[in-house]
């Protein structure tokens, strides 16, 4: 959690010197640098080159998962990589503390919902709104049933790891553990059976609630598309789930349970929402939640004599939200090996998997910085003084060569991606490279265009999105990942070479200001992982830095510049 602070603030220092420069798409890319003047403006050659780099696969132990702000819940069956099942462990909360329920209070009905992230996109018959779904996996025209299972937990999710500094939050993590010592059992997160959904129907249409019997029945409110469970007092077959509720909350009246948060978050101690494939033999649906927002909720429905009207019933409603800590739990089935790197000489494919999966590292000039052997240059010693004039100190004096662009391009490896039933391949559209040494983002990302509503096309020039191919059922040819600031770094601000990062990415705009998040190393070593990384099941393959199928496939970075007619060097003089 220290590296964490540390990468927030220097995300926040990023921000603050992001101002300070201005990026052009097609014009020279200068950080800190006059290198255009009266004797340098005119007699330009313009020209580019490729230059080798080492990539590697970083295959993930588990992840950090608690309170990640979305969460992913269902059955993912990626057509390359296997099948992924995501389940949630939330505590619950309440705003109404030390309650009074009333007279002959009756619990009538306890509904359950999660709505789905979606957009109105029409009307249907002038009667029924239509929606589409953004947050369910694998995208199609319906989606395939899972099994949920709902327990309450035993197990209690504390605030503060008491192994750490007092002030230290405790981390959770994606294969059911708060550390590599100390796992959470199963005994404990399905304490008891609230229910079990044995086809939890997944929908994009509208759930339109009414009141009275059919066929004069009245609309009384309009819902999005969303996860909604009824469990109902005149249903038979729900009086179970009545009783248990009945008991955990109506039946506390006036004890401690219920009468402080620290009483309440030690007697209730939250939910374990299970999921599972509807059969072992069929595929699934997945689904990310946003589980914080009020609209997500268990509410309880109940009715009290009136104490004003002799007779009377009044209805009053007691509700439950997900918070505060919510963690993801990930059970992978992997068809596909992802193989530990060769950090040395390189992969020759990269495998990039989404939440605990694989990212790849990625050293730019074999990974080397300026040294004091002066009788000598190293890969990026000689490179540097190629488009810099350096002065005894090894520091920037004035420039050889402009940089116009500088893309790492990575292309896909189609013969090793798999199609799922319907021909598709399921590859994510977006990519987030980063400083892997400090687990920020790279200059270019603060420079560029953020969008907010629509995070598919935010970033667009830095985390080029997924080129596909039109004629081929869209599968994917590759990713073009613009640097141009961060080479110029390299070249004018004696910046270190740091390695970067590579990984499958479910939202570029979390990396801003969310720090990474923790790998459960089991050692003192401190790894990260890109947060948008850890809440997309989605995975691909890539050609990497040895590619044995073609060196035009290979990972590579290629500089466009322009150089001085004065620079005999310059390969287009």
């Amino acid at each position: 959690m220290k590296l964490n602070k540390i990468a927030l603030r220097n995300i926040s220092i990023a921000f603050i010197i992001a101002f300070g420069f201005v990026a052009c798409d097609k014009d020279f890319a200068s950080v800190n640098s006059d290198i255009i003047n009266d004797d340098t403006a005119t007699n330009f050659n313009t020209t580019s080159e490729k230059f080798d780099v080492i990539s590697y696969n970083n295959p993930l132990n588990p992840v950090q998962t608690n309170d990640l702000g979305l969460n992913m819940l269902g059955v993912y069956d990626d057509p390359t990589y296997g099948r992924t099942i995501a389940s949630v462990l939330t505590q619950v909360n309440t705003g109404l503390i030390d309650p009074t329920f009333g007279e002959n209070v009756v619990l009538d009905s306890v509904v359950l919902t999660i709505p789905f992230f979606s957009r109105n996109v029409g009307v249907i018959d002038e009667t029924f709104i239509d929606y589409e779904i953004d947050s369910v996996l694998p995208r199609g025209e319906s989606y395939s049933p899972i099994k949920l299972s709902i327990f309450e937990n035993s197990y209690f999710l504390r605030d503060f790891n008491p192994n750490d500094d007092f002030n230290s939050n405790q981390a959770y993590f994606s294969n059911k553990s708060a550390s590599s010592t100390e796992q959470i059992g199963s005994a404990d997160l399905e304490s008891i059976l609230i229910d079990e959904i044995e086809s939890l129907t997944i929908s994009d249409k509208e759930v339109i609630l009414t009141d009275g019997a059919e066929p004069d029945a009245t609309i009384t409110e309009r819902l999005s598309p969303r996860i909604r469970l009824v469990w109902d007092k005149d249903v038979i077959e729900d009086n179970d789930v009545i009783t248990y509720w009945t008991n955990k909350i109506i039946a506390q009246e006036g004890l401690s349970t219920l009468s402080n948060p620290n009483n309440f978050n030690d007697y209730f101690r939250g939910l374990y929402f299970k999921a599972e494939p509807e059969d072992m033999s069929t595929s699934g649906s997945l689904m990310l939640l946003n589980l914080s927002q009020q609209d997500a909720n268990i509410t309880l429905f109940y009715s009290f004599d009136s104490p004003t009207i002799e007779n009377e019933r009044d209805e009053a409603t007691y509700v439950l939200t997900f918070s505060p800590t919510r963690v993801n739990f990930f059970e992978n089935n992997f068809t596909t090996t992802i193989p530990v790197g060769d950090e040395i000489n390189g992969d020759d494919l990269l495998y990039l998997k989404g939440g605990e999966g694989s990212i790849a590292g990625i050293k730019l000039f074999d990974g080397l910085n300026s040294d004091d052997d002066d009788t000598s240059d190293n890969t990026f010693e000689a490179w540097r003084k190629q488009y810099v004039i350096l002065n005894d100190e090894g520091e920037f004096e004035s420039s050889r060569r402009l940089i116009n662009e500088a893309n790492l391009i990575f292309n896909v490896a189609k013969d090793e991606i798999m199609t799922d039933d319907s021909g598709n391949t399921q590859e994510p559209d977006r990519l987030y490279l980063y400083n892997k040494t400090n687990g920020g983002p790279l200059i270019d990302y603060l420079q560029d265009s953020q969008n907010n509503s629509a995070p598919l096309f935010s970033i667009p020039n830095h985390l080029g999105i997924l080129e596909r191919d039109d004629t081929n059922e869209g599968e994917g040819i590759r990713y073009k990942m613009r640097i141009t600031s961060h080479i110029n770094s390299l070249l004018l601000d004696n910046a270190e070479n740091v390695e970067l990062g590579i990984a499958v990415s479910g939202n570029v705009n979390l990396e801003a200001t969310v720090p990474q998040y923790t790998e459960q190393t089991g050692t003192d070593e401190e790894n990260t992982v890109p947060v948008s990384s850890i809440i997309t099941p989605r995975g691909t393959i890539l050609h990497g830095s040895t590619s044995a199928v073609s060196e035009d496939k290979r990972l590579y970075l290629e500089i466009f510049y322009t150089c001085l007619e004065t620079d005999i060097n310059c390969s287009n003089n």
